[in-house]
């Protein structure tokens, strides 16, 4: 009989607020990560300070928020009311602390619960707060949520508000990076949701007088759009909605209380049922939800008293009721879409009638698809789909509808060595791995039939489980992982390819991404130094001399699974793939993957010779 762990008094513990947000991260901010990710803490960080800055704004008070990132260094400065001066140090120290519990002060605001800053102080090596109002300021410091020097100043003829300046822990946030592609988009969507409102990045301007037509009006051309976007806004409410003429999918932008809801919640089922059951009934038609929201570009932000959300990290919403005398969040939502959509189609008889035909084409084509749907399903389920194309992680296990986790991953790679070696060498619990075989087909100008059609994208399109909307997204990560080599480059484009065609908001809300793995080891006796660059390369020879061993790694297959572990682990390097702002996605397509022109083919001996230049070095 095995012996029993002792349990006693000694293993009993408390923890102070401190100690158990630097436990439990996860808990308070979602995943770590290093930066790759929009979702990874250091923007989460910033996010909740940035949310009080807001809920000044919103308040009525300074129309300006000031924001500096600086290597690790970050500063948010606005100009609102200021932290009352006595108590600086509670409002970012003590927890279920904070003015947002007075709904007299704060009403719909974003930061509910009073944790956010205190997360961001205990989370920082360097943290400090000032507060100025009153001709006064008072200031605090502290390292990893340890108070460690404060003052208080009576006269000062700074301007009233609050800054906050943080440094995320490197213990915590291990070789992190802040991307500024994805700090604009968070801060592109805080100035949609907030007209009037100014935000400063590193000397840059982020300004909207349209709200949520401009953010559509970024997200799709408009040679694009089936019909100009409906713009409608209630006291509570405002929604943005057009129809892109060429792209499959559906695509939602959803806000509570200005928090982006990624992972949307009550009020986005309601509003998608508030579209289909509006259009029905101004059509007189029963058509197909999924003709009507085919192709559908749109965006929905309420505002809800004392939100309940499902995590601190507020990407889905969980409230079913408006709060005050207001009704529930789908009656709500269905009313003003009921009157408003179906008031601009009576009056816009151009637009309802572009529409109807977009609808009635979905439908068309969803009928020429039915068959080949239902054979690609019977063929996805007898390829064996868990055990021979997938190897899925534990999270997902017995159930395709699982609700995704932070940390899932899906390495996608070509060649039975290479996932082989990820297989070995992964996190079963949430790390996935989905085997091609052979380069995939190049889909451009293809429709959708190709995906049931072809083994290879019936079976990945099945493993994300994204055919009817990225709300059923499996996996947070989908990594595309194949060698630094020309056929592996060719691989990249292709898949990439896929995404752009039929299933572009993969791309667009940030969950593509390249694996990088290193080009060369460099070790001798005591040392092994993996690189991933040329310059890498260099650096560690001349730390490991004289004459260490370097081996050039020519694919994933060669590196072994006790290897490979160190590169998809807490080291693990990801490109992630963003699209370009000045650049349509028809636009990309046609000029990498259409028929061959002067101008690609100039591309490409440009960028040839930047490569041969690097191999030149290299030898």
């Amino acid at each position: 009989m095995s012996e029993q762990t002792s349990y006693t008094e000694d293993n009993i513990r408390s923890l102070d607020w401190k100690e158990h947000i630097r436990m439990r991260p996860g808990m308070y901010i979602g995943k770590l990560g290093d930066g790759s990710s929009p979702d990874d803490g250091i923007y989460i960080l910033l996010k909740e300070v940035l949310d009080n800055s807001i809920d000044e704004y919103v308040m009525g008070a300074g129309k300006t928020i000031e924001i500096s990132i600086q290597g690790e260094r970050v500063i948010v400065r606005d100009y609102g009311r200021g932290i009352p001066l006595g108590k600086v140090v509670d409002v970012v120290s003590k927890m279920n602390t904070g003015g947002k519990y007075d709904s007299k002060a704060f009403k719909k605001s974003v930061g509910l619960n009073g944790v956010g800053t205190k997360a961001v102080n205990a989370l920082s090596s360097y943290f400090r707060v000032e507060s100025t109002r009153d001709n006064k300021s008072a200031s605090a410091e502290f390292n990893q949520g340890n108070l460690t020097n404060q003052d208080l100043l009576d006269d000062t003829s700074r301007r009233k508000g609050t800054k906050v300046t943080f440094i995320p822990d490197e213990i915590i946030f291990k070789n992190y990076k802040y991307r500024s592609e994805y700090v604009v988009k968070m801060l592109k969507n805080y100035v949609y949701l907030n007209p009037g409102l100014t935000i400063v990045f590193n000397g840059e301007k982020f300004y909207s007088e349209n709200g949520l037509k401009d953010l559509l009006s970024e997200n799709i051309n408009e040679s694009d759009m089936l019909y100009p976007i409906i713009h409608i806004k209630g006291e509570d409410i405002e929604v943005a909605i057009t129809h892109s003429k060429t792209q499959y999918s559906e695509e939602y932008h959803s806000f509570v209380n200005g928090q982006n809801t990624t992972q949307g919640g009550t009020h986005l089922a309601a509003y998608r049922e508030a579209i289909v059951k509006t259009i029905r009934e101004f059509y007189g038609k029963s058509y197909e939800a999924s003709d009507i929201r085919k192709s559908v570009v749109t965006a929905i932000a309420i505002k809800v008293m004392e939100p309940v959300f499902e995590s601190q990290t507020k990407t889905k919403l969980g409230s079913t009721d408006m709060g005050g005398e207001l009704p529930t969040v789908r009656t709500y939502i269905n009313d003003f879409v009921k009157t408003y959509l179906d008031n601009f189609l009576h009056k816009n008889p151009d637009s309802a009638e572009k529409l109807q035909r977009k609808i009635l084409q979905a439908e068309r084509e969803r009928k020429e698809l039915s068959g080949i749907r239902k054979l690609a399903k019977d063929r996805a389920k007898k390829a064996s789909l868990h055990n021979k194309k997938l190897r899925d992680c534990r999270v997902h296990f017995g159930d395709i509808k699982h609700d995704r986790n932070l940390e899932s991953t899906l390495f996608i790679t070509e060649g039975d060595s290479a996932s082989g070696s990820i297989t070995k060498s992964r996190d079963v619990n949430t790390q996935a791995v989905f085997s091609l075989k052979g380069k995939p087909l190049n889909c451009y100008g293809l429709s959708k039939k190709i995906v049931y059609e072809n083994e290879e994208f019936n079976l990945l399109q099945a493993a994300l489980n994204i055919e009817e909307s990225l709300e059923d997204l499996r996996y947070n990560n989908v990594v595309i992982a194949t060698d630094a080599d020309v056929d592996g480059m060719h691989i990249r484009l292709l898949l990439i390819t896929f995404f752009l065609q039929f299933f572009p908001e993969v791309i667009k809300d940030g969950h593509l991404y390249i694996l990088q793995t290193p080009l060369f080891r460099v070790r001798n006796k005591k040392e092994t130094i993996y690189c991933y660059s040329e310059e890498e390369r260099r650096h560690a020879m001349e730390k490991l001399k004289p004459k260490p061993e370097i081996t050039r790694f020519k694919g994933l297959g060669e590196i072994s699974p006790d290897e490979f572990v160190h590169f998809i682990g807490e080291d693990i390097r990801l490109d992630p793939v963003m699209l370009d702002k000045d650049m349509s996605i028809e636009e990309l397509l046609s000029f990498y993957m259409g028929k061959n022109t002067p101008t690609r083919q100039e591309f490409i001996i440009d960028n040839l010779k930047v490569e041969l230049d690097v191999v030149e070095d290299a030898l």
